[in-house]
């Protein structure tokens, strides 16, 4: 449920921000200002009907990140494997948001948070 408010909410905030650009770009005549409303009106192009969000898949989005980031040591052969292995969908739901103390880039981090969402979602749909 939560999910889809945050979708209804960024469904609104993108309306409103395209709007507002829509406005911007609607200029009055400045040599005839009082026949600019008689001019022909000007659209503005309609945006795109925004994509819902594809799922974020564990061994394609999320395992390389970690890959690239936490080897050798969560992984196979690592120090940290047998505590933390990070080759394992469980153990990053487990540790949730924590991972941030390594992981900086708010792109890897959204990535990571949807993940646990949909992970979340899924503990909820189970009876």
């Amino acid at each position: 449920m939560r999910h889809v408010m945050r979708v209804c909410a960024l469904l609104l905030a993108l309306a409103l921000v395209s709007g507002y650009k829509a406005c911007g770009r609607a200029k009055l005549d400045g040599a005839a200002p009082a026949l600019s409303g008689l001019s022909a009106p000007v659209y503005a192009k309609p945006a795109p009907s925004p994509t819902p969000p594809a799922r974020v898949d564990f061994n394609t989005h999320v395992r390389p990140l970690l890959e690239s980031r936490c080897t050798p040591c969560h992984f196979a052969g690592g120090k940290m494997y047998q505590r933390l292995p990070f080759d394992r969908p469980e153990t990053i739901k487990t540790l949730g948001t924590k991972l941030f103390t390594r992981i900086t880039d708010e792109k890897e981090r959204s990535l990571i948070r949807e993940f646990l969402a949909q992970q979340a979602e899924q503990s909820h749909d189970r009876p």
